[in-house]
């Protein structure tokens, strides 16, 4: 393992700061929660990261090891782009039951353009059958080359729920920082950067990692053209602290506005990126194509937003995008621009959702990411039509030689008569019209949100267990 030394003067060793990234569902919370012996994986919603965390362990020696675990690349590499520098080191988080995926080598891109040392986890060690000499194998043909077969990239079987090779991950990283001989000045120039941003009933507050120097309550700090008074400041136990030292994580309270994600904190101002300012409301949709779709995004923090951003179909223009919950201003920008409004976990007060009811303006939320995105894909699919309903298909029996699915509600409803889409993991597999449907035996008009009911359609529809069925209208 090659790794760059740091040689400060008056400096002291500081604990390593790890960045974990891989595929979505190869287990990179579900590791570092048993490594941390934390639930955050229970308390998120589909087991996905939605927002950049960071977390401290002690290890067996005495030492410390910060782990930042990101929602996605997007944001990681929006740190990257700003020219942050955030981790030492790397951990590649791949499933061996499921070997390379896009986002392993979309991981291994940053991982290898940022230069960092890393080390790769083999996770689900614990499934009958997974060869992790198979995994080796593909990574091999992805440039990455491991100890004992001519390279110098440590792997290790890991299972979080058995807790195979977890001190292995530990004493790895804390063997690679003893090598690079991490050192920092904590009386030293301040270098600190923003890992998350968001705002909540204090204010602007900011998730910062610092690496070099220290930030104590009371002092001035800026993060571009933010200045922040530090009015408070929480480790990532959610303590009250009054310094935060290098290679330590601490929210800080206290900036003027929300600094962006991958912001340098420093103790000077710094003029900020002029980027060109975002079009607002209508002002620039008679530049839009007929096939592309307008949309107004609010997300609860700023990294999911850039994430969410970095991530959306080519179709999807965003004209206007915001952290904080939907306003009434929100409601009259989609409607004079006729765009839909999409809302990551951020609020919507009754008040507004009454306006958006009031205007025909359609505002949809979401809690999970690849949910928000995949359902743009679905209304690229389908031309913009409005949908109706949503239901899932839950079972399947004959009908007077017909094939009847039984189905639940997810949201809107489903009418006899609708026009029908039927979808499999997001991809259009047919059309047609619902002629029947049946609720308890009776047939009935419609269904709505939670209610089970079985459909005909005509034609009839390949259907699966797991499909859905959505009701759709032609419309904007």
């Amino acid at each position: 393992m090659e790794v760059k030394k740091d040689t400060e003067k008056n400096s002291q060793i500081r604990p390593p700061i790890v960045v974990v990234l891989g595929h979505v569902d190869h287990g990179k919370t579900s590791l570092l929660d048993a490594i941390r012996k934390t639930n955050v994986t229970a308390r998120e919603a589909g087991g996905i990261t939605q927002s950049i965390g960071a977390s401290v362990i002690e290890t067996k020696g005495g030492g410390r090891i910060t782990f930042i675990d990101t929602p996605g690349h997007a944001a990681f590499g929006k740190m990257r782009s700003r020219g942050a520098k955030v981790a030492d080191f790397a951990v590649l988080v791949v499933a061996q039951d499921d070997g390379v995926q896009p986002q392993t080598r979309e991981a291994l891109a940053i991982i290898k353009a940022a230069n960092l040392p890393f080390i790769v986890a083999g996770t689900k060690a614990d499934i009958v059958g997974v060869n992790a000499e198979a995994l080796k194998g593909q990574l091999e043909k992805e440039g990455v080359f491991f100890e004992g077969r001519g390279g110098q990239v440590p792997f290790i079987s890991v299972s979080a729920k058995t807790n195979i090779g977890l001190t292995e991950v530990v004493e790895m990283l804390v063997l690679m920082s003893e090598v690079a001989e991490l050192k920092s000045d904590p009386a030293g120039g301040l270098e600190a950067v923003v890992i998350e941003s968001g705002k909540d009933k204090m204010g602007p507050v900011a998730t910062v990692v610092v690496r070099n120097g220290t930030i104590k309550v009371g002092e001035t700090i800026f993060a571009e053209e933010n200045e922040c008074k530090v009015r408070a400041l929480f480790d990532d136990k959610g303590k009250s602290i009054k310094q935060v030292l290098p290679g330590e994580p601490a929210k800080v309270f206290g900036f003027t506005g929300t600094p962006p994600v991958g912001t340098s904190v420093a103790r000077e101002a710094k003029e900020a990126v002029i980027e060109p300012p975002k079009p607002k409301g209508a002002f620039d949709l008679r530049r839009l194509k007929d096939d592309e779709i307008p949309l107004i995004l609010k997300a609860s923090n700023a990294g999911s937003l850039e994430a969410i951003v970095a991530s959306l179909p080519q179709k999807v223009v965003v004209v206007d995008s915001g952290v904080g919950d939907v306003t009434s201003s929100d409601i009259i920008n989609a409607k004079t621009g006729d765009a839909y409004i999409f809302v990551f976990e951020s609020k919507i007060s009754n008040d507004v959702l009454k306006l958006a009811e009031a205007e025909k303006v359609k505002v949809e939320r979401f809690e999970i990411i690849y949910e928000l995105l995949q359902r743009l894909e679905e209304i690229l699919r389908s031309g913009r039509v409005e949908v109706i309903g949503r239901a899932q298909v839950l079972a399947s029996f004959p009908f007077n030689n017909k094939k009847v699915a039984g189905c639940k509600v997810l949201d809107g409803r489903i009418s006899k008569g609708d026009s029908l889409v039927l979808t499999r993991d997001a991809k259009e597999i047919g059309k047609g019209k619902a002629v029947s449907i049946k609720k308890q035996k009776l047939e009935v008009a419609s269904v709505g949100q939670s209610e089970e009911f079985g459909v005909i359609t005509e034609p009839q529809l390949d259907f699966a267990i797991g499909d859905v069925i959505v009701s759709v209208r032609n419309g904007k």
